[in-house]
């Protein structure tokens, strides 16, 4: 299915006008969530709001904003003043500087949203984004929406431009906040976990690899609960912890379990592997479960 785009906006790169299409490149529809049920006839609950102080039912027609400036002390905004204060929102983002990639800590990342030429905007979109790409650059500019205002990254990804909304400054809690002991580290300690390093790199991060097998299991579980059966939960052995290990014996035993593991791998060949073991020719019947996991 074609991705559908959820707005119109328009890159003001100096004088040159980019109209683009936006997408959101994340899907939230494929996150699992459960609604509350009233546990005696299975039908959904309402939310209410009850006020604290008399316990009443209070309806949306009768409640204000208001902000906390001390301990159950308030100032009140009415919708109309809330509504001024808003930022106006714009279909144009307005490049301010072009820095290195690498000069922007992920940490400040927040949403991510894809960028395609709009109509008349293929050429001046492709020029940005291959300037973009041979100055190993990316743009930082704003842009306004829904009454917030935001700051944005654009960088190309192949010949695409992805637009990355940033955290504020002072959205990100500093770094120095968090303490950490000083440690010596010891160079066979080191040299051992080097090679720890070397035999698990990876030339580029493949996100196909990993799955979130916890959504599985739900996924799992409901669609038994939808068929009408009953679903048994396994208990996880609880892991001990407070253990003390020897950091030197930690990094030899990784290192021969990597050691093992690819052995047994280029024994069994890049294209045997994954494939289950086949049953033996003097044996008729087929194989038993034991020997198909294999």
């Amino acid at each position: 299915m074609a991705a559908r785009s959820i707005g119109s906006l328009t890159i003001s790169f100096g004088l040159v006008a980019i109209p683009v299409k936006l997408y959101s490149a994340t899907q939230s529809a494929n996150a699992i969530s459960f609604n509350l049920l009233h546990k005696g006839c299975g039908s959904r609950l309402k939310q209410q709001y009850v006020c604290q102080k008399d316990g009443t039912v209070v309806e949306r027609d009768q409640m204000v904003k208001g902000y906390e400036f001390a301990k159950d002390q308030y100032v009140t905004f009415e919708p109309e003043e809330i509504k001024a204060l808003e930022e106006a929102g714009t279909h144009a983002i307005e490049i301010a500087e072009f820095v290195p990639i690498e000069s922007i800590d992920p940490v400040y990342f927040d949403k991510t949203y894809y960028l395609a030429p709009d109509k008349g905007g293929a050429k001046p979109y492709a020029l940005l984004t291959e300037a973009l790409k041979q100055a190993k650059r990316c743009a930082v500019g704003r842009w306004a929406a829904r009454g917030k205002a935001y700051i944005v990254m654009l960088r190309p990804v192949g010949d695409m431009l992805t637009m990355q909304q940033l955290h504020f400054a002072a959205d990100v809690r500093p770094a120095s906040e968090v303490e950490i002991p000083q440690q010596d580290v010891k160079p066979a300690e080191l040299t051992l976990a080097q090679q720890l390093i070397n035999q698990q790199a990876s030339e580029r991060f493949d996100p196909a690899a990993y799955t979130d097998e916890l959504r599985a299991r739900i996924q799992a579980a409901i669609d038994k609960k939808v068929e009408g059966h009953q679903i048994s939960v396994a208990d996880f052995p609880a892991e001990a912890g407070g253990k003390v290990i020897d950091l030197m014996e930690a990094l030899r035993a990784s290192l021969e379990k990597a050691d093992t593991a690819r052995a047994s791998t280029a024994k069994l060949g890049p294209r045997m592997a994954p494939k289950r073991a086949e049953p033996q020719p003097q044996q008729p019947a087929k194989p038993s479960r034991k020997a198909s996991k294999r």
